[in-house]
């Protein structure tokens, strides 16, 4: 963590042999994310091999996707599957001009706070979650184990459209400001939420789809954190004991309106249980732990506690 991020209320230790110590503790030293980034690429492998090569992902995941295409969704004029509808980003062909000026603005706001190290690391973030999206969607195959119509054996995992707006909102919580850092991951979970049940809604992807996406940025997020140099690691940030309710229940309202359709309540229910989970996982990958790690005291200082021995 830099000076400037620093807790006005926390006072600089003096330099000495016990300085480095001193500086671990509290809240000064950012803790790692709750979600690591091998335990999300585990998960990402097991939601492919559960949902894609077994029979029971397969039917499950293809009995949600009904007959009635996406006009039934509640978010159908929003999707840019409408002929002359606005898309919402990043739907349709606003994925990559979405992806283009997030970017952009992700790089001008480390610019602009002089966070090189964090700039680097939240556009290795985008890169990340989308060149993954990429190589994972070359790589890995759907076969057909359950005789499926020609409309459900074509490989969609990860989604592409959930990809952009995860990696670049946890790109965002990387360079933003400590004080605003809470407020931009809320902001982000309803996005994703939002993308998240309407893909699904509309029939564009499975429910894998977007939580491999979802992932594949919070692993990426996990090993930006982790690669930082102690220094320039974000910072743990106070946030308002009422926030994580708030953005907690506006993306449940979210995920639900998403994920709703018209033709059915089982399918709404599950599309917007999956955006939810997504937003969740965003906000838990995001929040860092309650009590940072603190280094060992070093028994030959002299600040350590140990008493000194009398001759």
């Amino acid at each position: 963590m830099t000076q400037q991020d620093a807790s006005p209320g926390l006072a600089r230790p003096a330099p000495g042999p016990g300085s480095e110590a001193a500086a671990g503790t509290g809240s000064v030293r950012a803790g790692r994310p709750r979600l690591p980034a091998p335990l999300c690429l585990l998960a990402f492998a097991a939601v492919y091999l559960l949902a894609v090569w077994t029979p029971f992902g397969q039917r499950a995941e293809n009995a949600l996707i009904g007959g009635n295409g996406a006009r039934p969704a509640w978010m159908y004029d929003w999707s840019g599957a409408a002929y002359g509808s606005s898309a919402l980003p990043p739907m349709e062909n606003t994925a990559l001009p979405t992806l283009i000026v997030g970017t952009v603005l992700v790089t001008a706001v480390a610019l602009a706070r002089r966070r090189w190290w964090q700039g680097c690391a939240a556009v290795g973030v985008v890169i990340a979650t989308v060149g993954a999206k990429e190589l994972a969607r070359a790589v890995l195959p759907r076969p057909d184990l359950v005789d499926a119509r020609v409309s459900l054996v074509e490989a969609s995992f990860p989604s592409g459209h959930v990809a952009v707006p995860a990696g670049l909102v946890l790109a965002a919580v990387l360079v933003a400001s400590p004080r605003l850092r809470p407020y931009v991951a809320g902001a982000g979970m309803l996005w994703l939420a939002v993308t998240a049940g309407t893909v699904l809604a509309t029939y564009h992807h499975r429910p894998s789809d977007v939580l491999g996406s979802t992932l594949l940025a919070c692993a990426g997020y996990g090993l930006a954190v982790r690669l930082l140099p102690s220094a320039h690691a974000p910072a743990a940030a106070h946030r308002p004991r009422a926030l994580p309710a708030v953005a907690l229940s506006l993306s449940a309202v979210g995920a639900l309106a998403a994920g709703a359709r018209d033709d059915s309540l089982t399918e709404s229910l599950v599309f917007a249980a999956t955006a939810f989970l997504c937003a969740a996982l965003f906000w838990f990958t995001t929040t860092l732990p309650l009590h940072p790690r603190t280094p060992r005291p070093n028994r030959a200082s002299p600040q350590s506690g140990r008493r000194p021995e009398h001759p």
